[in-house]
């Protein structure tokens, strides 16, 4: 759960909201080849998301994993799952445009339970566990067709880009 510090910008709100790719560079600072998400959907302030990577065969690192069976290396699905929770915790947080860089601190209790492949629609499911003032966890699990791919529960300190004490 958020604590007061957080709870302070969540306004209540009906519909989860989303975000297209345009909103997402405002947000996070990832860019090609390395921003692994396309949208995310069913943001819920303060608790969940959902964001989607549409895998293709374009994606640069099947040329080398593995070019005669093409697999989404597990550690680039973690990686979008917290670039889904960076997402969130921006919006939660009321502060697009605000150039905050989100760093992992842990990686814990991860599974990687099946084989993501080009033409998969990989959701990215992510729920806030806690979030203190910098310091949130989340758990996170990866779906294709409604079937756990990769789950992890993991941390990330939330700092300004402008911060001189990073």
């Amino acid at each position: 759960m958020p604590d007061q510090a957080a709870d302070k910008a969540i306004e209540p709100q009906e519909e989860p909201r989303s975000a297209d790719l345009a909103r997402i560079k405002r947000m996070i600072p990832h860019r090609y080849p390395f921003l692994l998400i396309d949208k995310v959907e069913q943001i819920m302030l303060g608790k969940s998301a959902v964001g989607i990577k549409n895998v293709t065969a374009n994606e640069p690192y099947f040329q080398g994993h593995f070019p005669q069976e093409p697999i989404m290396p597990g550690v680039l699905i973690v990686e979008a799952l917290a670039q889904t929770a960076g997402v969130l915790v921006v919006e939660t947080l009321g502060k697009i445009d605000q150039g905050l860089l989100v760093y992992f601190m842990t990686i814990d209790d991860t599974r990687f339970r099946q084989k993501v492949v080009p033409g998969d629609r990989l959701e990215l499911h992510v729920t806030i566990e806690r979030g203190r003032g910098k310091i949130w966890k989340f758990w996170g699990e990866g779906k294709v067709d409604g079937k756990v791919c990769a789950e992890a529960r993991y941390s990330a300190m939330i700092i300004d880009a402008d911060d001189p004490r990073r």
